[in-house]
Formats: C-alpha cells, structure tokens, sequence
C-alpha cells in the first residue's frame, strides 16, 4: 500500500513510531485504528459522492440568490463577469485539488498553508474560510426564508430572520448525525434542484428567442477609462466567485474521500464543468426575461430572484418547482457548509487554534458534533443581520483571500507532486487578489481588520503556549 493510499492514519503512526498504536482494521481498503484513538473521520467518500457534495455546495445560494445579487452589479455584463469567475475559480480549484491530493486531510488551504507556508499562513487560510463561509452559509439561511415564506404567501419580513435561524439549527442537528445521512439527503437535493433549473432555463428559451438580445447589451459597458468600464464586471466577479468556490468542499473532506490522488481531482473538474453551464443558462434566463436592473432588484429585496424570473414567464407550476427546489437547495447548501466548516474548526483544533474540545469526534456516529454545533451556532448568529448583501459581500472578499492562499501553497509543492502546471496557481493568485478588493470598501476594511485581529490573537496565543 502506497504512503498515500494508507491515508493520513497509516502515515501519521509511522512517522511517530509510537508503540501500542494498532492499525488493524481496514475500511473501504483504507488502514483504520479500531479505536479512533487519533479521532480521525472514515473513508467513505467516492468519485459520485464527492461530485454531488461540490454540486450540493455549489448549486444553491449561488444560483437561487447570488447570480441576481451580482446582476445589480454588473448589469448586461453579468455573463462576462460570470465567465470570469469561472476561470478564476477553475484555476482555484485545480490548485486545491493538486494539493488535497498530495496532502488528503481534513482542514483544506487550513492544513496546506501550515504544510507549505508557515504557521500564520496557515491560521489566516483558517480563520477566512471560517469567516468567509459562515457569512455564505447565513446568505443561504435568508434565501431558504425568502423563497419558503414566497411558497407559503406569507409576508416575509417579520419572520425571515427567525426562520433562518430556526432553519440553521435544525440542518446542524442533521449534519452531527454523521456523514452517511448528510450524503443521502444531499443526493435527493441536488437532483430536484438540478431538475428545476434545466426547466427554467428550457421555459426561458423562447422568449429571449422572441425578443432577441437587447437585454444582453452592452455585453462589457464602456466608460471614460477601462478600469470604469470593466469595474461593473470585476465587482460582479468578485460576487459571483463565491457562488463556484463549492469544489472547496471536496478538499475539505480529504481525509475521507477514497483514493484522494485519484478522487479529488476529478471530483473538482466534473463539478465546475456542471456548474458553470448551469450558471450560464440561469444568468441567461434572468437578464433575458427580467433584464439585469429588475433581476438584481427582486435579488435584493425578496431574495428570490428566480421566482420573479418563473413568474414573468407566466409559468405558476414552475414558480411553485423553483420555490421548492430553492427552499431544499438553500437546505443542502447549509448542510454541506455545516459539513465542511466544522472539518476546519476540527482541524485548527487539532493544532491548537481552537479550543481543545472542539477536536472530539464521536465515535459512534463519526462526527466532531462539538465543531458542527460552533458553526452552526456562529451562522445562526450571522444570519441575524438579515441583508443577503452584505453578508454575501463580505463571504466574498474572504474566501477570495483564502484562496489566493491556496495558489501561494500550491506554488510550493514539488515537481513530483504537481499534477498541473505551475502557471495555473500563479494565474488562481493573481485572479484572487485582483478581484478581492473590488467589492465594497467597507467591506474589505472589515475583512482586513478581522484578519489582523485573528493574526493577532494567533500570535499571543502561541507566545502562551511557546
């Protein structure tokens, strides 16, 4: 059995070379201790189940909530900004991929900035994907409200943030549970939402064949200077990017995926091919039957935007299919960042950086219920603003932080352990820092304090414990 097939259980024991440790039991072909006794997480994951864990963080806030949110942003040029997310994203996500598979461990750019950085790179890769996911997470919250409480014909504004918050704590129960349930009822989302979606890009054809492409124009707006004219598509990359960064979720499950060298990498490259079609023919079909004003509007105000988009087709079925499609898309999305969030706060635990509790995995039902009750309790508390915008805006700046972190580590791996060519990390890098602070700058102010309050703490933390 290879270093890397043994899996990070095999490798850590025989570097440590500590008797009285057993690795006796083998599961899925993968070498396990009986006893979990280093509270490490089963490999259980394969090349489907690892597809349809990208598309359940992927296909949800992204498509239901973010495309209209970046529409009143970049107006007609929402396809362009869209495509450049998705090359931006696409060299991310090989970045993370060729190190998730030369380093498969829970923790994501967490553990590769402290394998291939330093200790600091590694807790700020740490800290902004907490940050950055939990503002997503607490966006998806508010979309769930905003399309459920559109379902039921309720007016929403009294009960939308309650209903978000009630709706995380419910989703994070389901998540300490274990893995398996989590897979099982992500699979069922993903297939209704992927249902929906096709159907309302099929119902938007012909009317935007009717009424031609005036909607569409001008594709990239001019201006006095090309950096006014390109800033509506570089802002509404920036938002759209965190709508594709779901493939992060694959990375973050490295030490329970099969075969990670194999797995992880195709795993990504099917994902992001799906969803960049996917969001293409669903931005299409908002700017082309709303136009991108009124898209970007019912985004901000309803959080709903694609049921604005059913209901001027003239199409109540489809209304309702895309309402509850949403409602279990937002669902899955908060399942698999619940998931995902608490394999980081696991992990930081593991090396210190959070609370030595947080670090327990429960041995009959193979999850770190402590990690996945502190996100969910932390996105509860985020989704109490109640403004998809801003916190929307805010996951934005940070994950792309976080990721430019991934591409820096990236850019320290091997010849013998890169799996593509070193231009893709330096063009992820460079991409990562040219879209990040063209958000909002209060935005980016604030996500810049935060990171040298969490810097700062790290530092002290360590000087204790040194």
């Amino acid at each position: 059995m290879s270093q890397d097939a043994a899996g990070p259980e095999v490798r850590a024991s025989a570097g440590m070379g500590a008797p009285g440790v057993l690795i006796s039991l083998v599961v899925h072909g993968e070498a396990m201790d009986p006893q979990r006794k280093e509270g490490r997480l089963e490999r259980e994951v394969g090349l489907a189940g690892a597809v349809l864990l990208g598309l359940g963080s992927m296909v949800g806030t992204g498509v239901f909530v973010s495309i209209g949110i970046a529409a009143g942003v970049a107006g007609p040029s929402l396809l362009a900004a869209t495509l450049l997310a998705a090359a931006v994203a696409a060299a991310n996500g090989l970045s993370s991929a060729q190190l998730a598979a030369t380093h498969p461990v829970s923790g994501g750019t967490y553990e590769y900035g402290y394998l291939e950085l330093s200790p600091a790179w590694g807790f700020s890769a740490g800290w902004m994907f907490l940050l950055a996911k939990s503002a997503s997470a607490a966006t998806a919250a508010l979309g769930l409200s905003g399309y459920l409480f559109g379902l039921l014909g309720v007016d929403l504004d009294p009960l939308q943030v309650g209903m978000a918050v009630a709706g995380t704590l419910l989703i994070t129960a389901f998540v300490a549970g274990g893995i398996r349930r989590s897979n099982t009822g992500n699979a069922v989302v993903v297939g209704l939402t992927l249902l929906a979606l096709v159907a309302l890009v099929v119902a938007a054809v012909p009317r935007i064949a009717s009424e031609g492409m005036q909607r569409f124009t001008p594709f990239v707006p001019g201006g006095e200077t090309w950096t006014a004219g390109l800033e509506p598509v570089f802002h509404g990359a920036a938002l759209m990017f965190v709508a594709f960064t779901g493939y992060g979720r694959i990375a973050t499950l490295g030490e329970e995926v099969r075969e990670p060298r194999r797995v992880i990498p195709r795993a990504v490259i099917l994902t992001m091919g799906i969803v960049t079609l996917l969001y293409l023919g669903v931005a299409s079909a908002g700017v082309g039957v709303l136009g991108a004003e009124a898209f970007g509007r019912a985004a901000e105000e309803t959080a709903a935007p694609l049921e604005a988009v059913a209901a001027a087709l003239g199409l109540p079925a489809l209304q309702v299919a895309l309402a509850i499609a949403a409602v279990t898309a937002m669902a899955g999305v908060l399942l698999n960042l619940v998931l995902g969030l608490s394999r980081v706060l696991l992990a930081m635990a593991r090396r210190g950086d959070a609370p030595g509790f947080l670090r327990r995995v429960d041995e009959e039902r193979g999850s770190p219920v402590a990690s996945v009750w502190a996100c969910g309790l932390g996105i509860a508390a985020i989704a109490l603003l109640g403004d998809v915008r801003l916190t929307w805006s805010f996951s934005a700046f940070t994950v792309l932080i976080y990721y430019g972190i991934t591409n820096l580590a990236a850019l320290r791996l091997s010849g013998a352990e890169r799996l593509f060519p070193r231009w893709i990390p330096v063009a992820g890098l460079i991409g990562c820092l040219g879209l990040a602070f063209w958000v909002e700058p209060v935005v980016w102010l604030t996500g810049l304090g935060l990171l040298a309050l969490g810097l700062a703490g790290h530092a002290l933390g360590r000087r204790r414990t040194a």
